[in-house]
């Protein structure tokens, strides 16, 4: 009889929700369920093996409960996803095949290509809050003189829209709109208790994924293998959510754009790899925020709603709305590859030898070591921003193209020129020690801008702004660090020390 099921619903490894669109109203009787593997997709890059581990466990613990709910289910392992999809066609005949709407370009081509010669039908994606769709009218209406777009336009019109921390008379709970003056606290001095970190026990299924993987011929990965701190169906992100609202929450605030060398996780929520593969939708993190709300302080509940509905989707729509070409943007010109120390060799830096440990470890960091670590020092270090990206993409948990292209090639490295953010997020060794407690323990002065102990950063900081004057000092933003820049009186020796940072940095020397 499954035979005959006319309904096929193909299942996208970023859509793995029983409660989305594509699936909502399935019923077994009447469709069949396809999620294909594609050995080009794994082999495609040097993937983290957490990330590979986590999105395929996930597909195949949704395949099981369709499997357990009476779904006929079709698990294709195929050369492509072209491949499987034409297979799959061959093998069961169904009348048409429906798939949700995707989250990034290539599959988006992908879709488009095979609707012109089979039966396949698109479902508009329910995964976010604002669809695409809907960020293009709200972009086309407030666009600013000068091209521009704000998220804190988008922030605020996303709270109105949606009813969130919003009085009767349309204006935010509390009076303001933000908190960021109380959320970015350096890291407390001395002893600090950080919330623990939940681990699960790893269980069949994930020694299933694993097997899998390591009988793929020509897969290249990296990182350390999976060790239970990552939740690979609804329920364990739905406990990873409530822990987080419980235990967490209270002072993500304040120490949100911190970092302390011996907590990675601080009070972050670590829920962003669940939503951007669909284990959790927006909306149920909305939902359980606003039922605990009146428990949780006004200055995290607010930093933890801008990450939710504010950036996520707002990077969300930036990707659509600037183009297929986005990706390729390289404001500078730069053209240096992805530096050794970020992938494991040995650095001095102590800041970027942390931030790149835990990377390798667990796939992810919080965003400000992201933005203010490496692609700080890779904006300042000239790296070719597209190599950039697709090394992110590649090595955390969370990525994603959509994901990727504005944060890196525009907030993180200003590489669209200023279409993202309104100058480049860039800074030398001050910052980092404001923020963090690495320079303590560092080989470098962050202070020194020349000299053998001269801290990459700041060397690299006053370099770039050196370099890069003809195309940034015209920003109005810029005006303060040029007016410091033109009083160094030791400008010539900061470039040579520039030149040799640069060339040890690519070499892995440093």
């Amino acid at each position: 009889m499954s035979s005959h099921i006319a309904r096929t619903v193909w299942v996208l490894g970023d859509q793995l929700n029983r409660n989305l669109a594509h699936l909502r109203t399935a019923r077994p009787s009447q469709t069949r369920v396809l999620f294909i593997i594609s050995l080009d997709k794994l082999r495609r890059a040097p993937w983290h093996q957490q990330r590979l581990h986590f999105i395929l466990t996930a597909m195949r613990r949704l395949a099981n409960e369709l499997t357990d709910e009476g779904f006929s289910v079709d698990w294709r392992v195929a050369e492509t996803m072209r491949q499987g999809v034409s297979a799959h066609l061959e093998e069961f005949s169904p009348e048409y095949i429906s798939v949700m709407q995707p989250m990034n370009r290539a599959g988006q081509r992908l879709i488009d290509s095979l609707s012109a010669t089979m039966p396949i039908t698109v479902t508009p994606s329910d995964q976010f809050l604002c669809s695409r769709e809907e960020f293009a009218e709200w972009a086309s209406a407030n666009t600013r003189k000068d091209g521009s777009l704000l998220m804190e336009d988008f922030y605020r019109w996303q709270r109105r829209r949606l009813d969130i921390l919003i009085d009767p008379d349309g204006e935010p709970v509390g009076g303001r709109w933000n908190y960021d003056d109380e959320n970015r606290l350096s890291p407390p001095k001395g002893e600090h208790e950080w919330p623990a970190i939940n681990r699960r026990e790893l269980d069949d299924v994930d020694a299933w994924v694993t097997d899998f993987l390591a009988s793929v011929d020509g897969l290249s990965m990296k990182g350390e293998p999976p060790d239970g701190l990552w939740a690979t169906d609804h329920d364990g992100a739905m406990q990873q959510l409530q822990y987080f609202l419980r235990h967490a929450i209270d002072e993500f605030g304040p120490y949100e754009d911190a970092i302390v060398s011996d907590e990675p996780y601080l009070n972050h929520s670590l829920l962003s790899p669940y939503l951007n593969i669909g284990l959790l939708h927006p909306a149920e993190v909305i939902a359980a925020v606003k039922e605990l709300s009146d428990d949780i302080a006004l200055n995290s509940i607010e930093g933890f709603i801008r990450q939710i509905i504010g950036w996520r989707e707002y990077v969300h729509g930036l990707y659509w709305w600037f183009g297929p070409d986005y990706v390729n943007e390289n404001h500078f010109n730069d053209d240096a590859p992805v530096p050794p120390s970020f992938t494991g060799a040995h650095t001095e830096m102590n800041c970027v030898a942390h931030v790149a440990k835990w990377v390798e470890q667990d796939a992810w960091t919080h965003h400000i070591p992201r933005l203010m670590v490496l692609a700080n020092l890779a904006t300042l270090a000239g790296i070719d921003p597209s190599k950039m990206m697709r090394w992110m993409w590649a090595s955390f948990i969370d990525g994603a193209e959509w994901v990727m292209a504005p944060n890196v090639i525009g907030m993180g490295m200003y590489a669209d020129g200023g279409r993202m953010s309104t100058k480049p997020y860039v800074s030398g060794g001050n910052y980092i020690s404001k923020m963090t407690d690495f320079c303590g323990d560092c080989s470098f002065d962050r202070k020194a801008r020349t000299g053998d102990k001269a801290c990459p950063f700041t060397t690299l900081y006053w370099d770039f702004l050196d370099r890069n004057r003809d195309v940034l000092r015209s920003n109005h933003r810029m005006a303060r660090v040029y007016a410091n820049l033109d009083r160094l009186s030791d400008i010539e020796e900061v470039r040579e020390r520039a030149v040799e940072v640069r060339g040890r940095l690519i070499a892995g020397t440093i």
